[in-house]
């Protein structure tokens, strides 16, 4: 739907709503009406509660074009719900039968400790936190995780989950649970001053570690982690590539901070690989602990995070390579799969269509089940010590097959000129592995911004105390006195 609200002097439209959507109202949590209005080719959520008045947030700046950027889905339901519909989204989230995706990742938080005071922290963590949850807590965690969601990635979170000396054993745990990966979100201080540390996890069973890396410079971990922590970040990176962690770099990005880094992160993972697997981009979202109100010079979207990642790469990679999750709603995400060229340049793993509403939908299921795999396959590590020689695949050995070198217009594209135009599977798969590199980006909802029908396509579900999943956006969600709608619950 598409609505002229005015026109501009030349008798053009100026302001269009685009559609209807719900959300909540930044100071009291009241469930309001919304719309998604277009004013040039950015687009705001606006709202009005009878009490507090009108908020207007921007949601998208540039292009892709918003309307464009879709990827239709048939809902799918969650098998097992932990809640039943009383006051309704978001206040019933348990998943309640209302959700229209499945869990692709359940996050656990397992302390509220942290060795840092960052001054933004989704958990607000390290402030009179909350004594640790037991081992039989979190077992009855895996086991609730196992019976809804059993093909799920897990990620263990807190705070900070290191400070937990019995880490392996949380790991070893969900091992035994059931759960074939296991990632670690973690700001690296332990990995980086314990040498074996990383050994420890990766022989526990740890599979991927989600580092967080805001920039290059000191400057920058000083404004949003409070001390400088370039040298940290590079030594744990190191000690994981050791053990056979494979790393995600994860950036929380803030205008005006660190937006300009974007490309020199981008080159530095490239020369850490294949220790590290991709970056994974987080435009920073107001809830938790923050410094400021926000206002929309305050907000970067998801189409200006493609346009720096283009411009800063000098077009090594461009807005045209990325596309939207088909697991969570389309607004959430983008993301991309890149080979790396002997020279350091990237080239697009797949030739993608573009997005189109007019494209067939498919079931959401569908789009959790390939992310679920992808992540697994794409953020592991490589077991210590291993140069490539051990991996296998279907139609190794005797039987090994020959496949030609892909070139871009087939569904996966060549790397370099050097690459053989024959070669076994077996070393076409470490190729693959080797040179495989990721780009994404999700940008979580807060109270201003929050669209109740991106809340309800979720798959990034955390494990409240009691044992039920909840939404990531919703968990955290706090108001703007910082009250929060779950956490702590």
């Amino acid at each position: 739907m598409i609505t002229e609200l005015n026109r501009n002097e030349d008798g053009l439209p100026a302001r269009q709503m685009l559609s209807l959507t719900e959300s909540l109202c930044p100071s009291c949590l009241k469930k309001i009406p919304a719309i998604r209005v277009k004013d040039g080719t950015d687009v705001y959520l606006e709202k009005r509660c009878d009490l507090h008045g009108v908020f207007n947030t921007v949601i998208w700046r540039g292009n892709p074009a918003f309307e464009g950027w879709v990827r239709p889905k048939l809902p799918t339901h969650p098998p097992l719900c932990y809640a039943e519909i009383a006051k309704g989204c978001p206040f019933d989230c348990g998943l309640c039968d209302a959700h229209r995706q499945i869990t692709c990742t359940a996050l656990l938080e397992i302390t509220g400790r942290c060795n840092l005071a960052c001054p933004y922290c989704f958990a607000a963590a390290g402030k009179t936190p909350k004594p640790d949850p037991s081992l039989d807590v979190i077992q009855f965690w895996f086991d609730r995780v196992k019976d809804a969601a059993p093909s799920c990635n897990i990620q263990l979170s807190g705070g900070e989950p290191t400070v937990r000396n019995d880490l392996p054993q949380i790991i070893e745990m969900g091992r035994r649970s059931g759960f074939a990966f296991i990632q670690l979100n973690t700001n690296g201080l332990r990995l980086a001053m314990e040498e074996d540390y990383a050994r420890w996890l990766r022989e526990a069973g740890l599979s991927s570690v989600f580092l967080q890396f805001d920039g290059l410079s000191d400057g920058v971990y000083l404004r949003l982690r409070g001390r400088g922590l370039v040298a940290e970040k590079n030594l744990a990176i190191r000690r994981c590539a050791d053990a056979g962690l494979g790393v995600v770099l994860v950036p929380m990005v803030v205008p005006g901070v660190n937006e300009h880094e974007l490309g020199a992160i981008l080159d530095f993972g490239i020369k850490a690989s294949p220790a590290v697997r991709g970056i994974h981009i987080q435009p920073v979202s107001y809830f938790g602990r923050r410094p400021v109100i926000p206002q929309d010079c305050d907000r970067i979207t998801l189409p200006e995070i493609m346009a720096a990642l283009e411009s800063q790469s000098g077009g090594r990679v461009r807005t045209s390579d990325f596309r939207p999750s088909g697991c969570e709603n389309a607004l959430c995400s983008f993301h991309g799969r890149f080979f790396i060229t002997e020279g350091g340049g990237l080239k697009p793993m797949v030739t993608l269509p573009s997005v189109s509403a007019a494209c067939q939908p498919e079931e959401a299921e569908a789009g959790a089940r390939r992310a679920v795999a992808a992540v697994a396959r794409q953020w592991v590590g490589r077991p210590a010590g291993d140069q490539g020689s051990g991996i296998r695949g279907p139609g190794s050995g005797a039987r090994a097959q020959k496949v030609s070198a892909p070139d871009r217009q087939q569904a996966l594209c060549c790397c370099e000129d050097k690459t053989p135009g024959l070669m076994n599977l077996d070393s076409f798969l470490e190729f693959a592995r080797n040179r495989s590199f990721s780009i994404s980006a999700m940008a979580f909802q807060d109270v201003w911004n929050l669209d109740l029908e991106r809340l309800r396509d979720c798959c990034i579900h955390v494990v409240a105390q009691d044992g039920r999943l909840i939404p990531f956006c919703a968990y955290n969600l706090t108001d703007i006195g910082n009250k929060p709608l779950y956490r702590g619950l």
